[in-house]
């Protein structure tokens, strides 16, 4: 086998391979040497065929096997040697096209864009404030009642009283389409939050100014994507009795409050809201530290970028922001989304930033544990309630979400790894301060 550049300029590298029909000849007869002991055919006993017979009968169909093979291998061996690494799976195309045919040579094309060198980091030049906010006493207060307000009680409203948003009434309702009732459309002492929207677009609307004794003809159209087809589209009216108009009452901030959260008493209580505040202060404090570090490393080091990766990250920016601004489209059937120059800014900053931080985790040994995969993996089942184990099995089947799964992990690594070498000072900052850090965050 023969490897010829053909180009090199910058990061782009082209290369030929050629295969002569000799050494495809001798791979299509190792292939055939290989497989010879599992062969049976009438005639022979199994493993005894001759191999004479066996290239007769099978040597087509391994040529191609055996072309890949050779082209596998003739590129492992070129990438062993001149150290390059490809930044994409390069680009390999027959010389001649389709006109290819048995007992020529094979000519290959080979097309990549190399990984860059990238600059070592001095991560002892790199000055951090890590923002520590301690949870105060207002804090876990604040805490406390809107944990009460989610503990809340309903009390009965003053005779007379007409119901408003945030009361719970309890009704009788009987449901009818065209004047007839249908199955599931019918209750007795239902307890209704009205602004829950818990109930069919416009339903809790037409409650609210009702009073005990009210009836109440509420007219609705069921949704056009209803979970009951018979149902989906159709005008509803529901004949509602108001039994009883109650208004909220946060819970009491006592010992039973705590109880309720399996806490043992309000003080036991109070110390999980303070350790809970402050496990939440140093995340928001971490996502302002990573983000300053990050901004360091793109002003620190700058070297070439492989152009496709660039103009990947661009497509996928400009898609991604433009799905947001469409949210009713969550298909792909959608026109050609052009990239702009801040998309393409936003990409070069991405691309450099992770090669960066692969190259920088390289060099570090940098891993991702199976334990470590396993808690991902079990986080993201948690989003699909009964359905763990068919999650674990498509995980486990599919390499790409594995690779999803564990770059977040590799990336949270590298930078621990980069802060523990750099200066970093403690800062200590209201509540206030971190919130207003982490909002400029998202203005970046």
């Amino acid at each position: 086998m023969q490897v010829t550049e053909t180009l090199n300029e910058g990061l782009k590298r082209s290369y030929t391979i050629t295969v002569t029909a000799a050494e495809l000849d001798a791979k299509v007869q190792e292939k055939l040497v290989e497989a010879q002991p599992e062969i049976e055919m009438k005639g022979f006993r199994k493993g005894k065929v001759p191999l004479p017979i066996l290239k007769k009968q099978f040597g087509q169909r391994m040529i191609g096997d055996a072309m890949q093979d050779a082209i596998d291998s003739a590129m492992k061996e070129h990438f062993d040697k001149s150290g390059d690494r490809p930044a994409l799976q390069p680009e390999v195309k027959m010389v001649d096209g389709e006109t290819w045919s048995e007992g020529k040579d094979v000519v290959v094309e080979m097309t990549y864009e190399a990984l860059p060198p990238i600059p070592e980091v001095d991560s002892s030049k790199i000055t951090l404030d890590r923002l520590v906010v301690k949870a105060s006493d207002a804090d876990v207060e604040e805490a406390l009642k809107n944990l009460a307000g989610t503990a809340q009680n309903f009390e009965d409203r003053k005779k007379g009283s007409k119901a408003k948003d945030g009361d719970q009434v309890v009704i009788d309702f009987k449901g009818s389409v065209d004047g007839v009732p249908f199955e599931g459309g019918s209750a007795d002492d239902y307890a209704l939050v009205l602004g829950s929207k818990s109930f069919i677009p416009g339903f809790e609307d037409q409650l609210v100014g009702a009073k005990v004794g009210d009836e109440v003809s509420v007219n609705v159209t069921f949704p056009e994507a209803y979970g009951a087809a018979h149902l989906a589209g159709k005008a509803a009216v529901f004949a509602c009795t108001i039994k009883a108009v109650k208004e909220a009452k946060p819970a009491e901030i006592d010992d039973e409050l705590a109880k309720k959260f399996g806490a043992e008493d309000l003080a036991a209580l109070k110390g999980q809201i303070s350790e809970r505040l402050e496990v939440e202060y140093k995340g928001a404090s971490r996502a302002v530290l990573k983000r300053a570090l990050l901004d360091q490393l793109d002003g620190m080091v700058k070297f070439d970028l492989p152009a496709k990766l660039v103009e990947a990250e661009a497509s996928q920016i400009a898609h991604q922001l433009w799905h947001e601004e469409n949210p009713h489209e969550h298909g792909h059937n959608h026109g050609a989304i052009e990239t702009t120059d801040e998309h393409k800014s936003l990409a070069e900053r991405r691309v450099r930033l992770g090669l960066l931080l692969a190259e920088v985790g390289r060099k570090a040994e940098v891993t991702v544990t199976d334990a470590e995969m396993t808690q991902a993996v079990l986080a993201q089942a948690r989003n699909y309630p009964g359905q763990e184990r068919a999650y674990f099995d498509f995980v486990q089947k599919n390499p790409q979400v594995q690779q999803q799964l564990r770059a977040p992990i590799f990336e949270d690594k590298v930078v621990d790894h980069i802060v523990a070498g750099a200066k970093v000072a403690d800062k200590e900052v209201s509540k206030e301060e971190l919130q207003k850090a982490i909002e400029a965050l998202d203005e970046l």
